[in-house]
């Protein structure tokens, strides 16, 4: 580019006296502004597309973080159902150990009858057999064949008396067998449930776990984007300070218009001496999560801001 041929100094002077200015020096400074305005507009529409992204990245987020506590709240569930598992197991293993020590009980007992009835049974044959001897000799004795037939009768009510022990014995052995049967079918039944609720707890734990790295993942972009906001945000405001800073003033039929000029209250410095910045103690709106600040001016002379 060629060499500015205007007089700002002369300009700023004496705003209302004419200069000549090469049409090239006009076109040039002219194609410059253009060029920053589309650079402008294109990152003002980058940061509206990084916010949109950021946007979404914090809706998956907030999805990902509701999934998580579901399932947390299904694994606590889980542990609940698996702790009442296991005392339902332990109070079916005390029922077993009970009801096995009540068949041991009831075994003995059978034993025990079964030994009387072999001895009653001993007993009778010993009895038939003096009964025939008995009865040989019936023709001598009537009387004591009278006495032998009650003492049979009552021989064989005491066999009748144990045998019918021994069949109930029999019936409650047999119903404590169905009941044994009964709760080793509810034991495999529970240990079965308890080993699905300790498959599906490993699942959920390893769902769990995948989540967690998720949501490390997704703060990791957030942290990303935000970063990427700050830079196109400094780099935007870094454009329109020098848009504005370059920026020369409108041609109008009679030439320059001249601008409103800023005078430094403090020492009267003008033009190139004032810079405008923003005014971070004062919020105008917000872009999304991004604060537009109001404009200040700062004198480069004394350093007055106002």
């Amino acid at each position: 580019m060629s060499k500015i041929s205007i007089d700002w100094a002369l300009a700023e002077s004496k705003p209302e006296k004419s200069q000549k200015v090469e049409g090239r020096f006009l076109l040039d400074l002219r194609a410059k502004v253009n060029d920053l305005e589309q650079q402008l507009s294109e990152n003002k529409k980058e940061l509206t597309q990084v916010q949109d992204n950021l946007k979404k990245t914090s809706q998956e987020l907030m999805t990902t973080t509701n999934q998580l506590n579901s399932s947390k709240q299904e694994v606590e569930n889980t542990k609940v159902k698996v702790k009442e598992l296991e005392q339902l197991k332990s109070a079916s293993g005390s029922a077993i150990e009970k009801a096995e020590q009540t068949i041991n009980s009831l075994s003995s007992q059978v034993d025990e009858l079964t030994s009387k009835l072999e001895s009653a049974n001993n007993k009778t044959t010993e009895l038939e057999s003096k009964l025939q001897h008995k009865e040989g000799e019936l023709s001598a004795s009537k009387e004591m064949v009278g006495n032998l037939n009650s003492e049979i009768d009552s021989l064989k009510q005491k066999l009748g008396d144990v045998q019918g022990s021994n069949e109930e014995s029999q019936d409650m052995l047999n119903q404590l067998n169905l009941q044994l049967q009964d709760v080793n079918s509810k034991l495999d039944a529970s240990q079965a449930e308890n080993q699905e609720l300790k498959n599906k707890l490993e699942e959920l734990n390893n769902q769990l776990t995948q989540k967690e790295a998720q949501i490390g993942e997704l703060s990791g972009e957030i942290g990303d984007k935000e970063k990427l906001i700050e830079a196109q945000t400094a780099r935007i405001e870094e454009t329109e300070t020098e848009l504005s800073e370059l920026k020369p003033p409108e041609i109008g039929a009679g030439g320059f218009a001249a601008d409103e000029r800023v005078t430094c209250p403090m020492c009267g410095a003008v033009g190139h001496d004032i810079k405008q910045t923003e005014d971070k103690s004062k919020v105008l709106s917000y872009v999304g999560h991004i604060p537009m600040y109001a404009k200040k001016h700062v004198c480069k002379k004394c350093g007055y801001e106002f």
